[in-house]
C-alpha cells in the first residue's frame, strides 16, 4: 500500500516511543504443547535495516529482507548473520523473502513502477537473478507466497478496479500477469498493506488469501486455485480509514485462520484487531480478547492445533485457544514473525532487530 511508504519516515521516529510501552513456511502436523513462558532471544545482525520480509526455514536457518535493499542469512540460528543483498539494491525496499532452504530464497521489493521487482538465488545470496520488473506505473506490489518449490503468487494493489495477481510455475523464475476477470472489484480506496509479508498467505497447494484495508470493511480474499478466481467476505477488524484494515494472515490448513491489524498509526485505538476463522476464511469473528494495540505479523506454533503468535511495534502476543484470547509476553518492537515445521520461530523488525523464540520447553 502506498500509503504505508509515505508515513515510512513518521513511523520510524515514533516506533521507538511506542515499543517501550507494555505490551509463508509450510506447517508441521501439530504433536505437542507451546511453551508457557515464550521469550525472544535477540540476535546480532549487524545492522540498522528494518526487516519486514522474514522466512523460517529451521531452528536454524532464516532469512530476512529489508530496508536499503538488504538481505541476510542465517545457518546457524542467529549466532551470525551473513549479508547477501542482490548487487545494486541499495535503493529498493524488501518486503517479503519466500525460502525453501539454505540456498534456495525469493525476494520482492515494493514501489510504484519499476521500484516493484523479484529476485531469485539458487546458491545462498552469492548471485542473485532479477525475474521480475515491474514496467505498468499503475502497479505496486505488495507480498508473495509459494504453494511449493515451483509454484506461487505476488500481489499488487489495484489497478483499474481490481487488485493484481503475479503467478510463477518455475519457483520465482518468471513471472505472468494473471487475467483480472477471477477477481472481484476491489472497493473504494481499498488495498494490501506491506507491512510484514502477510498480506498474501497460503496453505497446501492450492489456497491462497489476501488481507486488506484502507476501505470501508476490512475484508479477506479466498482462491482455491492457485490465485485463478477469488471470493471476498468481510471481517470484523477495524477499517474506514487508509490506516486501518487486516495486515497480516496466518492459516494452519485449510480451514483454520487467523487476521490482526488494527490502525498502524503511533497511539491510535486498534480494538478488536484480531479475528478468527473456523470455515477457510468464509466467516471471520472477533477475538474475545485481542492483543492490545496495532499487530502486523501472525503465525501458528507448528507444535499446537491453538497456539500462534502475533507481533507489531509495540510487543508481542501469545494465543493458546486458537486465536480467541492473546496475552502479550514481550514489549519489543516487531514487524513480521515466521515458524519453520521444526519448531523454530523468528520475528523481524525495526533497527536491524531480528530474534529467536526460546523459553521454558524450548
Amino acid at each position: 500500500m502506498r500509503n504505508l511508504i509515505r508515513t515510512a519516515a513518521t513511523l520510524t521516529a515514533l516506533t521507538a516511543a511506542q515499543a517501550a510501552l507494555p505490551g509463508p513456511a509450510a506447517h508441521a502436523t501439530p504433536t505437542t504443547a507451546p511453551s508457557a513462558n515464550p521469550t525472544w532471544h535477540l540476535t546480532d545482525t549487524g545492522t540498522d535495516a528494518r526487516f519486514r520480509g522474514l522466512a523460517a526455514v529451521s531452528r536454524s536457518t532464516a532469512w530476512a529482507a529489508g530496508t536499503k535493499g538488504t538481505v541476510l542469512l542465517t545457518r546457524n540460528g542467529g549466532r551470525d548473520w551473513r549479508n547477501v543483498s542482490p548487487p545494486g539494491a541499495a535503493g529498493l525496499e524488501f518486503r517479503d523473502v519466500e525460502a525453501f532452504d539454505a540456498r534456495r530464497a525469493v525476494v520482492l521489493a515494493i514501489g510504484e513502477g519499476e521500484a516493484s521487482r523479484v529476485f531469485r538465488t539458487d546458491d545462498g545470496g552469492a548471485t542473485w537473478t532479477e525475474s521480475f520488473r515491474n514496467t505498468d506505473p499503475r502497479a505496486f506490489y505488495d507480498c508473495m507466497t509459494f504453494f511449493d518449490a515451483r509454484h506461487g503468487i505476488a500481489l499488487g494493489d489495484p489497478v483499474d478496479g481490481r487488485y493484481r495477481v503475479l503467478s510463477t510455475a518455475d519457483g520465482g523464475r518468471n513471472w505472468r500477469v494473471l487475467p483480472p476477470d477471477g477477481m472481484p472489484p476491489a472497493l473504494p480506496g481499498e488495498a494490501a498493506f506491506a507491512a510484514g509479508g502477510q498480506c498474501l498467505v497460503s496453505h497446501g497447494a492450492r489456497d491462497a488469501w489476501i488481507a486488506t484495508g484502507g476501505a470501508a470493511t476490512a475484508r479477506v480474499l479466498h482462491s482455491a486455485d492457485r490465485g485463478r478466481t477469488w471470493t471476498a467476505t468481510d471481517t470484523p477488524v477495524p477499517a474506514g480509514d487508509p490506516a486501518r484494515g487486516v495486515f497480516g494472515l496466518a492459516f494452519r490448513d485449510r480451514t483454520h485462520g487467523l487476521a490482526v491489524g488494527g490502525d498502524y498509526r503511533p497511539g491510535q485505538p486498534s480494538e478488536r484487531a484480531a479475528a478468527v476463522s473456523g470455515d477457510g476464511g468464509a466467516h471471520w469473528t472477533t477475538a474475545g480478547r485481542p492483543p492490545a494495540a496495532y499487530r502486523s505479523g501472525v503465525a501458528w506454533l507448528p507444535h499446537s492445533r491453538r497456539a500462534a503468535l502475533a507481533v507489531g511495534p509495540t510487543g508481542s502476543d501469545l494465543t493458546t485457544d486458537g486465536g480467541r484470547t492473546w496475552r502479550g509476553f514481550d514489549p519489543g518492537s516487531y514487524d513480521t514473525v515466521d515458524c519453520a515445521p521444526d519448531g523454530g520461530c523468528w520475528a523481524a523488525g525495526e533497527k536491524g532487530r531480528i530474534a529467536r523464540l526460546g523459553g521454558s520447553g524450548r
